[in-house]
């Protein structure tokens, strides 16, 4: 018997070094493992579930043109967007691997490799009950991840962008250097933009807003918070369009 959620269909946004765990780039096996049971419990729970992965497990297309000024920024984004179609490719296999349903779409033409974005088909396969892993960014240089991730949520028509990290909710100052640092339960979405509190990039947020996507962001190496979160505990920061 399936139990109650809070949320019936969600985007889940991964960094790509939550992947890497311990290792200096690439993939941690056990990381992958624990991510995957969290998601298939999620499926279990009846919740209809979408997928964005960074690629900064492998690169950064902003720091690659940074460190090398004479590379194209667009060339370094091309690469840091098919780092995150490796990503969904490695998500993808552990999720069969558990007998999750799951579609990976690429929001660039990798024919062969991956089927290329198409919301017909997207929609198809969320009625069809399978995880929608997307790669590949928005397809297009100078925008991140947290972007492509809140697009993505808007196109599925989510109730919350889940933005998963590894300290447990929006502060507002780095805990890990201040213990002194205040944890907020909740912000509005003009909070946090003139705060300047950098939970998401302007243009994500500034998405969010507009179109009233709420954000929570949670930290996702406790293994239940997800799962919590999903059924209605008050679990990490929530951004939402109401004033704080």
């Amino acid at each position: 018997m399936r139990s109650k959620t809070h949320y019936k269909r969600i985007l889940l946004k991964l960094s790509g070094e939550a992947l890497r765990g311990e290792q200096p780039y690439g993939f941690d096996a056990s990381v992958l493992d624990t991510l995957g049971e969290q998601i298939a419990d999620l499926h279990t729970l009846g919740v209809a579930l979408g997928l964005v992965v960074g690629g900064g497990n492998f690169v950064r297309g902003e720091q690659t043109s940074t460190h090398m000024p004479w590379f194209p920024r667009e060339a370094a984004d091309s690469i840091g967007m098919l780092a995150t179609v490796m990503n969904g490719i490695a998500m993808r296999e552990v999720l069969r691997q558990k007998g999750v349903p799951c579609a990976l779409f690429a929001a660039t033409s990798l024919e062969g490799v991956v089927e290329r974005y198409n919301y017909h088909n997207v929609r198809e396969a969320l009625d069809a009950r399978k995880v929608i892993l997307f790669g590949g960014g928005t397809g297009h240089p100078f925008f991140t991840t947290d972007t492509a991730a809140a697009l993505r949520a808007e196109q599925m028509q989510a109730d919350v962008l889940i933005k998963a990290t590894n300290v447990d909710g929006v502060y507002d100052s780095d805990p890990r250097k201040n213990p002194q640092a205040k944890r907020f339960s909740h912000l509005s979405f003009l909070d946090v933009l003139t705060q300047n509190l950098r939970v998401m990039d302007a243009t994500s947020i500034s998405f969010c807003r507009e179109y009233k996507l709420p954000i929570l962001v949670l930290n996702i190496q406790s293994e239940d918070n997800l799962k919590r979160a999903i059924l209605g505990e008050s679990v990490g920061t929530l951004i939402d369009h109401r004033d704080s």
